[in-house]
């Protein structure tokens, strides 16, 4: 797992190395355990939404990046 972003000091947005299609990242922390798609940035699971528009902004700015990153490690 790697963790690609925090957000206000509590949750992390995270890459899993060994994970299932499609690609996805995992936001946790706390009570939150919610995946974005890198495909289509839709969402699974629940959390406030402020955070999530927050981590879906920033999932968007650095799809590119993390899509070479989940190709890498999912060949």
């Amino acid at each position: 797992m790697t963790v690609k972003h925090r957000f206000r000091h509590r949750y992390r947005l995270e890459l899993r190395e060994r994970d299932h299609l499609p690609p996805h990242v995992h936001l946790t922390g706390g009570a939150v355990n919610v995946r974005i798609s890198l495909e289509t940035f839709a969402y699974h699971g629940q959390c406030p939404h402020d955070l999530l528009d927050e981590a879906v902004a920033w999932v968007k700015e650095h799809r590119d990046e993390l899509m070479e990153n989940w190709k890498k490690w999912h060949p």
